[in-house]
Formats: C-alpha cells, structure tokens, sequence
C-alpha cells in the first residue's frame, strides 16, 4: 500500500515507549491514581532525567558550582567585613595586600560562578529540546501505527495539539530543573552555614519556609483545574483553525467567513479568559513568593540589631546571616518557578500519553511475499464482515476473487461498503470476521512493509503535498525521472505536466490547488503506478477524469507491463513478456464505461453481495443493477422544464 508514505530519514526508529522511563509508567500520573500534582510533576521529570542522565548529569554539576560559589559569596563578604572594612573604619586606611585579596577573592568567586552559569543554562535547554524531540517522534510513529478507526474518533486538531503544544508544556520544567536542583544544594549549603554562625538568627530566617510551603500547596490546589482547562481548549482551537483551513473553498463560495470568524473567535475567548485567570493566579503567587524571604531579612536584621547591642553576636555574623537568607530566597524563588510549571507539565504528559498509550495497533506477521513475483497479485476474500458501530455492521459476509491479471469492479449505492472494502483490502483497518489473503498469505501475517510493497491504493480524493510534481509522484523514493515521465505517460498526465513552466520540478502549492481536480487524481494515479503494484485499488479514483481519458487509462492498465508499454501502447515490446498477466485491478465505478473494461462486477447492497458477473449479464439479471448503473443516464436524459422567457 503507497497511500500512506514515511518522508522520514531518520535511520533509527526509537521504541514506541520512548519518552516512559522504567519504573515510571505513564498509568503512575492517571487522574485517578494521582495523589498531588507535585509528585506527578517529579514523575514527569524523573522521566526526562532518565532519558538524559549525562546531559542532567553536566547541567546540574555547573547549576550546583554556582550555587556553591554564590554561597562563597557571603563568607567573603563576612570575611571582608570583618577583616577589612570594620578595620579600616577603626584604623582609618587599608592594607594594599588586604585589598588585593579581597577583589582577587570577589572576581575569582565571579568568575567560577560565570562558568556554573554556562553550564547549567547550555545543559538544561540541550535536555528540554532533545526531550521535545523524542516525544513528538514517539506522537508521530505512534499516529502512523495506529489504524484509520482510532484516528477516525479522535479531531485533526487535537491530534495537532498532543504533537506540539502538549509536548512543550510537559518537558516545560526541565528549563528550571537544573537550576531548582543545584540551588537546593545552594541552600542546604546556605543553611548549614547560618547554623554554625548563629544558631538563633538561623532559627528566626528559616521561619519562612512554612510559609513558601503553604504559598505553593495553594497555588498548584487552584491552578491544575485551571491549566486542564486550557489545554482543552487548545486543542478544539486547533481543530476550528484546522476546519476552517481546509474548508477554506466552501467557506469562502458559501460566504461563511463571518461564521467561521465568530467560531473561532467564541474558543479564543474561552482560552483567554482561562488563560487571564492563571496569569492572575501567578501573578499574585510570584510576588507573594519573593516577599516572604525579604520578610525574612528585615526581621533578622531586627533580631540581629539587638543581638549585637548585647554582644550576643558580631556584626560580621549579622551580615553573612542576612546576605544567606538572601541566596537562600533565591532557590525558593527558583523552586516556585520550578513548581509553578507542574500544573500545566503533568496535564501536557498525560494528554500525550494517552496516544502513546492507546490501543488498536495493528500487530505483524513475520511472512514475505516472494520478491521476484511478477504480474498481477491474487486477491481473496471469506466471510469479512465489519462495522464502524456495533450496532449498525456495515459489511455482511463478503466473499469475492480478484484473480491475478483481472478487472474487478465494486458497484453499488451510497454506503453500500465499497470505500470501507478498499480499506480492508489495503488494511487500513482490519475485519472484525473474515480474513484477506494476497496470494494466499493473511494480510496480518504479512511483515511490515510488504503489503505497500506489493500494492497500491488511489483514493477517491487526490491529495497532493506543497512540493514539485517529481516530489509528488516519488514522494521521496529514489526513482529515475525515466519511471517518472512512464508513470504520468499511463496516467495520461505527462502532457499537461510537460506544459507546467518548470516539468516535473514545478511546485504545486498547497494540497495541488493549482491543478484542476482531474489533473490531481491523475497525479495521484501515476504516484502509484511507479511503484509497480501487483494490486492497484481504484476508489473512484478518476472522477474527475473525463470518459475518453479514463478509457485509455484503464486501457493502459490492463496491459502486462503499464509503464513500459505506456510510450507507444502500439508498439510491441519484445522485453515484454506477454505470458505475465497485467496488475490484478479492484475498482470503484459508476460509469458504464468504466464498468464495461471489467472483467467481472460485484454489486454491492447493503453491505452484502448481491449479484457478480460481467457488466452485460447483470444489466439482464440484475433489475437493482440495472436500476443503478442507469440511473446517472436517466438523470441526463431528464427534459429540463423550458423558462419563463422560452416560452413567450
């Protein structure tokens, strides 16, 4: 099947858990089971670290330098304190060699510092993107492994949402970890050493950490609600923008663009008033946050004043003490930022993995369809029966042939089941009974890759990529432009390409709309004849193409080899072995032209066959057949009432 084509290069494919750690599984951070968001929150992060222990491992150790060298920062300021200003107050000059070895002291502490800085800053956003990088890989190959019936429940949009947005706001804190991490030792650091100065003004500073404790346990208790929230409606913002987009002929012919505007405008509203909620919520726990530990200073200062009248203490310790719960406000400071980005992290990492973690991947077999078969491929079904809805089954005990070489047509009415059995029959979903054999192997033992390698499907809308007609047609495969130019020639659309101002390198725009919609299915047509199917699957796949154009197309098709006999179809190849049937051919027709080229037609009614033989027969048979296949002729052949001004 070539529909569906990896444009990756990547050589390595990651496992389908690749952003789940062990010992963290993603069921661990389910709303049901979660206690609070602060251990959710460190679950996601305990993820990213082990994904990444070396780059965590350098981030950190810089992040944990300048926490250390910012706590030197105040024993040099005690220490200067002490030995060179209050001296040179009391002795009216300083020594040349103190002062040396204070700023030698200051600018080698700076310098150390600057370099902890580096590295912890470089670490964490090398581990952020890397993050973002894996997981949107593993969204991706997980959407690819997924089967059309998991992507037919879930909106474009929030597919788009899981991919981008949620993954940015789950590794969202892995920016402050590093810095939160080596502050903490900072502030272990910080502490210990208010401890040995003065156990007393220790006691009295550290007092604000019940306080930045409470702050945080409120803020993610009203947050998390509010950041869920915001998510959602991301992802329905994404899916009107995405509606709105690829709707856009209908928008603009209907005169809908108001509607759409005030659509889209109602869920903008709706997000950002959620989103001005939180950012009051954070804006009222940021300065709250930072005032405490300043709260913390002035009423140490107060105590360290009278402490000092009394000789308790010196006022060297006074300062190192006061310019300690100063560094120690900045890893609370940098903790609430850490904390602060939970809410919305935990609630990113779960929306992603509930697709990494949802059901319905389509297993493989180990079995490999000969490698040097040539012509058409068999195809068979027994007994499929299949359903979008339980209650309401769809397809009824199909049983059908496509014998190798032949034309077989699927006929029949509105959801009758036609376009559900090519999906079948190129396993984009599987039967819930039954079983499809390609010569003769289960569809489901095949080994990945052999079912697109052996056939190829044209859908009934062409859909074609923002790139040039090569791209479109190769869609990456390294294909000679000599298998290009017989691919659009038995497509018959190497004349209008051959007319385009650039070939085969003009850009085509966004989904071909520079194209008429013939030219598109012709296009996509020829994308799958360059592949050599064995098995082609028409889905009314030349609609749009005018009869005479059709009929040489299906002409072209039905010869044993298209794409080397598609320069000069009266020319006999002698390279061609005319004993090797053509592609096996399985198409979706209402025309009676079309109808007429095949070798047997199936009628489909109700999900059931309901009559098989040539076209001829079952005009003669078949009154239901009949009744159909007529019906677009019998519409033409309507006399069309004369106007008012006709009949004056």
């Amino acid at each position: 099947m070539t529909q569906v084509v990896d444009r990756s290069t990547d050589a390595q494919e990651e496992p389908r858990d690749a952003v789940v750690a062990p010992g963290v599984p993603p069921s661990a951070l389910d709303p049901a089971t979660r206690t609070a968001t602060t251990r959710d929150g460190f679950a996601v992060l305990l993820v990213a670290i082990r994904r990444e222990p070396w780059v965590f491992a350098v981030s950190t150790i810089g992040s944990v330098l300048f926490g250390a060298l910012t706590v030197a920062d105040a024993w040099v300021l005690g220490w200067s304190t002490d030995h060179v200003l209050l001296p040179a107050y009391r002795d009216g000059e300083i020594g040349a060699g103190m002062l040396a070895a204070v700023v030698a002291l200051f600018v080698g502490v700076a310098l150390l510092r600057a370099v902890g800085i580096v590295a912890r800053r470089l670490g964490a956003g090398i581990m952020q993107y890397r993050m973002q990088a894996h997981t949107r890989r593993a969204v991706t190959r997980q959407y690819l492994r997924l089967p059309m019936a998991w992507h037919q429940q879930h909106p474009t949009g929030e597919l788009l949402s899981n991919a981008n947005s949620d993954v940015e706001a789950a590794w969202g804190p892995i920016a402050p970890l590093p810095m939160a991490v080596g502050t903490v030792a900072m502030m272990v650091i910080a502490v210990v050493q208010m401890l040995a100065t003065d156990l007393v003004l220790a006691f009295v500073g550290l007092l604000v950490f019940p306080a930045v404790i409470a702050a945080n346990l409120a803020f993610q208790r009203r947050s998390s609600p509010l950041m869920t929230r915001a998510q959602e409606l991301r992802a329905e913002l994404s899916e009107v923008a995405h509606e709105s987009f690829d709707g856009a002929m209908v928008v603009k012919t209907l005169g809908r663009e108001s509607e759409e505007t005030r659509r889209f405008a109602e869920i903008a509203q709706r997000l950002r008033e959620v989103n001005v909620r939180a950012g009051r919520l954070r804006a009222a726990f940021d300065p709250a946050l930072a005032a405490l530990p300043s709260l913390g200073v002035l009423v140490v200062l107060a105590t360290g004043v009278h402490r000092v009248g009394t000789g308790a203490t010196a006022a060297g310790d006074v300062v190192t003490i006061a310019y300690l719960l100063t560094v120690v406000a900045f890893p609370i400071r940098s903790l609430g930022w850490l904390l602060g980005e939970f809410p919305r992290s935990v609630v990113g990492y779960r929306r992603v993995t509930a697709v990494l973690e949802a059901d319905g991947e389509m297993p493989h077999g180990e079995s490999r369809l000969p490698a040097d078969a040539r012509g058409g491929a068999r195809l068979e079904l027994r007994d499929v029966a299949y359903a979008y809805d339980p209650d309401q089954p769809l397809l009824h005990g199909v049983t059908l042939d496509v014998a190798p070489g032949r034309t077989v047509a699927l006929v029949g009415a509105t959801a009758s089941g036609k376009s559900t059995l090519t999906s079948l029959v190129t396993r984009l979903v599987d039967p819930d009974a039954g079983r499809l054999t390609l010569d003769g192997v289960d569809l489901r033992d095949l080994a990945p890759g052999e079912l697109a390698r052996a056939v190829a499907v044209v859908p009934q809308t062409a859909f074609l990529f923002d790139d040039t007609v090569r791209g479109n047609v190769t869609l990456g495969a390294d294909l000679p432009d000599d298998a290009v130019w017989a691919a659009l020639r038995a497509a018959q659309a190497d004349e209008f390409v051959a007319a385009l101002p650039h070939g085969l390198d003009t850009r085509l725009g966004e989904r071909g709309t520079s194209l008429s919609g013939g030219q598109r299915q012709r296009l996509s047509l020829a994308r799958a004849l360059v592949r050599r199917p064995r098995l082609l699957v028409l889905d009314d796949a030349t609609s749009a193409v005018d009869p005479e154009v059709e009929g040489r197309i299906l002409a072209a098709l039905r010869r044993p080899d298209p794409l080397a006999r598609a320069a000069d179809a009266s020319v006999d190849d002698p390279a061609i072995d005319p004993d090797v049937p053509p592609p096996s051919l399985l198409v979706v027709a209402y025309r009676k032209a079309t109808i007429g080229l095949a070798d047997e037609v199936v009628h489909l009614d109700g999900g059931r066959i309901a009559a098989r033989g040539t076209h001829a027969e079952l005009l003669a048979t078949s009154p239901a057949y009949a009744a159909l296949v007529n019906a677009y002729e019998t519409a033409d052949e309507t006399p069309v009432p004369p106007t008012a001004e006709e009949t004056r």
